[in-house]
């Protein structure tokens, strides 16, 4: 509305309200009343506008904070989607570990078995040559003046071992042919470390693969060795223990 209507309109009311004569001071009151008016207007009018200004930043954050939540929830999902194939992935490593402990785990129960057993074999094994050591020293000859050198007679070979049968449910007792009397103080004892199968089987009555067994399982540190390591039955080597010998 314009300043001259605004006058109008006021002077239309002084004389409504007052008849055709109005007084100079209600003119100017009313004057006064129109510009303050013109001014209380505009003012709000300049608020109105700084309302709007305001209205129109406020939009224009709330579209650009918009499109940040939209961007920040992009992101975490993102996030989330990565954490759960972070975690089954460990959890898949974490299985294939527990599967390797448990793996590992009856290695060593088995390891620890295997100790065991070699530790058993081992005590027995050393039991075995302590006894056969104490009975070779027991067995060694009193030592005795030297006796005058006999002439060596011919060696007579001894026919190989033979299994003679005994008194039923026992097993059977091998046998080796003893050497003649007359012959005996002659034959010089056979190294089983040195001698061929040949002359075990000649000088001892042993077959030939009895011999070689022997000489595969080569060599021995006592005499009981041939017994411990499964090479001769213990009665073949009771008949021939006295006829062999270690000596180098």
């Amino acid at each position: 509305m314009s300043r001259s209507a605004m006058l109008g309109l006021v002077l239309a009311v002084a004389t409504a309200t007052g008849g055709c004569m109005v007084s100079q001071s209600k003119y100017n009151m009313a004057v006064q009343e129109t510009q303050n008016a013109q001014a209380e207007l505009e003012r709000t009018q300049a608020q109105k506008s700084a309302l709007e200004q305001q209205v129109k930043s406020l939009k224009e954050s709330s579209g650009r904070l918009t499109a940040d939540a939209e961007l920040a929830q992009a992101e975490l999902q993102r996030l989330k989607d990565s954490r759960d194939r972070e975690r089954a992935s460990i959890e898949g490593r974490i299985k294939e570990q527990e599967l390797k402990i448990k793996d590992l785990t009856a290695q060593q129960r088995n390891l620890r078995q295997e100790i065991e057993g070699a530790k058993q074999r081992n005590e027995t094994l050393k039991a075995s040559v302590a006894r056969y050591q104490k009975e070779l020293k027991e067995r060694q000859p009193v030592s005795a003046p030297p006796a005058q050198p006999v002439p060596p007679s011919p060696p007579v070979p001894p026919s190989p071992v033979q299994t003679t049968p005994g008194p039923k449910g026992s097993p059977p007792q091998p046998s080796v042919a003893p050497v003649p009397p007359g012959q005996q103080g002659g034959l010089a004892p056979v190294n089983v470390n040195k001698a061929s199968a040949n002359d075990m089987v000649l000088f001892l009555g042993l077959t030939k693969e009895v011999a070689e067994r022997v000489v595969a399982n080569r060599p021995y540190k006592v005499r009981g060795e041939l017994v411990a390591k499964n090479v001769l039955p213990q009665a073949t080597y009771d008949v021939i223990k006295d006829r062999i010998t270690l000596a180098p």
